[in-house]
């Protein structure tokens, strides 16, 4: 089958080439893939392991063989999936708990955005509890987890604050529905409509150190990403001070003992499919294409998410 494998010197690492056909254990479908979106997270990756390794977390099929063990959809069924490595490929083989059926109308290119950053946002949302008539800070709000952790946020009946970057992207949160858009390097801009009940927060230095003095009793900061790359300074007065505040770790693969992802991905896929959330693709392409638009994304050229389409 054909696959996109590290190749160091290659365009983002990465390079399309053959590969061995997966071996499907018992509890895993093999799906053939019609979709792949791609996330910072695996792209940095990339640029870190060895030659050949076998990357990818999104995916959106149909079932070319069900699981043995008789879990899961069945042959023939559209599918959006997430893996925790192999999904740059014609065919994957995914436990059938990692997968949700589509319904009618969600295509497979909208359906393969879903899973890291929906799940993302969707599990974060969720350590805050009830968010109707509560405050959400989101930051790195133009990226992929940020614009799902808007519009949930939003439907959940929140009062959200984004924080992003670039002035340029200012009309596209708004569209996500951002009540207030921040745009700068830092989070204190933020204060004037804080404190937080809940804070989603990917960017890491000194936007968390800001942050983190942003969170209302009793509420949480939830931290899933560090796409800065520095660390934070932080006094950690100014956190605990504020009385029950949170802070928890994010790491969506160990988020799946306690919710599995067929679960949020059914949720995503239904309010997708109702157009209750839309889905921002900043860029497309074919699986020959995977190494160049993994190199945009790395250097932060594409908001929301890139989509590449396996013919």
């Amino acid at each position: 089958m054909r696959a996109v494998l590290v190749e160091p010197g290659a365009p983002g690492h990465l390079k399309l080439a053959e590969a061995p056909a997966p071996a499907p254990w018992s509890n895993q479908a093999l799906v053939e893939v019609k979709a792949i979106s791609l996330n910072l997270g695996e792209v940095r990756r990339a640029r870190n392991s060895p030659a050949g390794t076998h990357l990818g977390w999104d995916l959106a099929g149909v079932v070319a063989e069900p699981a043995a063990d008789g879990s899961g959809p069945k042959a023939g069924a559209r599918v959006v999936g997430i893996k925790m490595a192999g999904a740059w490929a014609d065919r994957a083989a995914v436990d059938a708990n990692m997968l949700a059926p589509l319904p009618d109308g969600l295509s497979f290119a909208r359906a393969a955005t879903l899973p890291v950053a929906g799940l993302t946002a969707l599990y974060a949302l969720e350590q805050a509890g009830q968010l109707l008539g509560r405050k959400v800070l989101v930051t790195g709000a133009s990226g992929g987890v940020g614009l799902f952790g808007i519009q949930l946020a939003k439907l959940s009946g929140a009062e959200v604050t984004a924080l992003i970057r670039r002035e340029a992207y200012r009309e596209l949160v708004r569209e996500a529905g951002a009540d207030h858009v921040i745009v700068g390097e830092r989070a204190e801009g933020a204060a004037a409509h804080g404190p937080f009940n809940c804070i989603l927060e990917s960017v890491g230095g000194q936007v968390l150190a800001d942050a983190l003095k942003l969170v209302k009793r009793a509420g949480v900061l939830v931290n899933y990403g560090v796409s800065s790359g520095e660390e934070a300074t932080i006094r950690v007065a100014d956190f605990f001070r504020a009385g029950q505040a949170r802070y928890y770790g994010l790491y969506l693969f160990t988020e799946f003992g306690r919710r599995p992802a067929s679960d949020g991905l059914s949720v995503l896929a239904g309010l997708a499919a109702a157009e209750r959330i839309g889905v921002h693709i900043g860029a497309e392409g074919g699986l020959d294409e995977l190494g160049r638009l993994a190199e945009r994304l790395y250097n932060r050229e594409i908001p929301g998410k890139a989509v590449i389409h396996v013919d």
